[in-house]
């Protein structure tokens, strides 16, 4: 029995081919050639409607046909582009003559010299690769982001009124709610979800070094700068920029890259946090029938997914850092640096991916142990002072903070005996001590947010 992913380099391509299988149609070779096949077709159909006059003679019944070419497009396509390739040892230039063979086929040999007209690589790769970003964002990394939202907003809202001390600096901090605590993540996560669907996906259209050289000298007479607004933004649904050089600026690129990265950094804060309570017994895990924990340990339940996460998630914001920092340095109008980086950029997508199935799989094992939370609150008394000392900061009580600090910074156990008998021997009306007595761990939680 053989299994080619055990020979792949890369586990996403091997260990993980699963997972990330939804982006092989975005960003693999082949889906790369796709595009491009698709942005030099449209292209063609776009200047048959300028009503060019060698290019009247073509009927709009050809439009489906030539559409076919890239609807169609298949292995044996693909194969028949790398095999042009060998020859010409340039990419696009095996995708023009691609087409031309096509060309041949459908009968439009007179017209094969329109295929790429006046183009250089650079405004088919600017076209094709942000295309292929934005729809592999959109129709994979959105809805795989979408699940691990809808998660953490059922978990906040199950849990949103089930207190829970807090730590900050890793000590025993004003008390919350595990509810309240998830759902920072879905708040900050949706954030900067929608501020990244926000930001425009650039594209490249304007000749070799971006000025319409070649299609000015062909026919001045045409508006090359609105037809190239018009087939950018209206055909292809991406956002031109007008002024380049031979290649796109990348710099809305870069900044599509930093949001990622700012997703990926949430989710490993999310990754760590989730471990820590674990670590504290705050959460227990599922069981699953036949699953090792540990090699060596037969009682580890160890919070692998988390961990798993944490680690695809890092190479993720390593790789997105590079693609945001690299791309928008180019030398004078180009240099070849960008392409083998823009060839890549599915691979922190994959890592993301398998981040976020990763995280899914870790939040769907949680089990809350209510049992250790309130031992936890119960044992932690003392974390009420901040509470006492601001109810009678209010009625302008000497030295409140001062007082709290000299009973609750002792080796002494402060319970709750602990701190009515300090409350109780305070010089105060009888009213402020009920208030203050009412107070405890498991009600001082403060104001919960609404979960919309």
């Amino acid at each position: 029995m053989e299994n080619p992913a055990l020979n792949n380099i890369s586990p996403i391509d091997g260990r993980y081919q699963r997972a990330t299988q939804p982006l092989q149609r975005f960003f693999s070779e082949a889906a790369l050639i796709r595009y491009r096949v698709f942005v030099e077709i449209e292209y063609f159909i776009a200047l048959r409607k300028l009503n060019l006059p060698e290019l009247q003679s073509i009927g709009e019944e050809m439009t489906a046909p030539l559409r076919n070419i890239y609807q169609n497009f298949d292995q044996n396509d693909a194969l028949r582009i790398k095999e042009i390739e060998k020859i010409t040892n340039h990419d696009i230039k095996a995708v023009e003559y691609f087409i031309k063979e096509k060309f041949d086929q459908l009968g439009l040999q007179d017209f094969k010299e329109f295929v790429h007209f006046g183009l250089t690589s650079q405004d088919i790769n600017n076209t094709a690769i942000p295309l292929s970003l934005k729809e592999g964002i959109l129709d994979v990394i959105v809805p795989a982001l979408d699940q691990l939202l809808a998660i953490l907003k059922q978990m906040s809202q199950q849990w949103l009124e089930v207190p829970m001390l807090a730590h900050t600096h890793g000590q025993p901090a004003s008390p919350t709610t595990v509810g309240k605590e998830v759902y920072v993540f879905h708040y900050r996560l949706e954030r900067q979800i929608n501020q990244l669907l926000a930001l425009p996906f650039p594209a490249k259209f304007g000749g070799a070094t971006g000025n319409f050289n070649a299609h000015k000298a062909a026919y001045p007479d045409v508006d090359w700068n609105d037809f190239a607004d018009r087939f950018v933004n209206n055909t292809l649904k991406l956002k031109r920029s007008e002024v380049t050089t031979q290649i796109e600026h990348y710099d809305f690129l870069a900044s599509i890259f930093d949001g990622l990265k700012r997703i990926c950094t949430i989710i490993i804060d999310l990754n760590r946090d989730a471990w820590s309570y674990i670590s504290m017994n705050y959460f227990k895990q599922k069981i699953k029938e036949g699953e090792v924990g540990s090699s060596a340990m037969p009682h580890k339940v160890n919070p692998i997914d988390f961990e798993n996460s944490e680690g695809n998630a890092g190479i993720a914001v390593a790789l997105f850092e590079h693609l945001s920092a690299k791309l928008p340095i180019s030398r004078l109008q180009r240099d070849l640096t960008d392409s083998t980086v823009l060839r890549n950029i599915g691979v922190p997508l994959a890592h993301m991916l398998i981040s976020i199935h990763s995280t899914l799989r870790g939040l769907d094992k949680l089990i809350i142990n209510q049992d250790a939370i309130n031992q936890d609150l119960e044992d932690n008394w003392m974390v009420v002072s901040e509470a006492i000392q601001t109810v009678l900061r209010k009625i302008n009580y000497p030295e409140p903070y001062e007082k709290l600090k000299e009973l609750t910074r002792t080796n002494e156990k402060i319970n709750q005996q602990t701190m009515h008998n300090f409350i109780n021997s305070l010089e105060v009306e009888e009213s402020v001590k009920e208030q203050l007595r009412s107070i405890s761990p498991f009600n001082y939680t403060g104001i919960l947010p609404r979960i919309q």
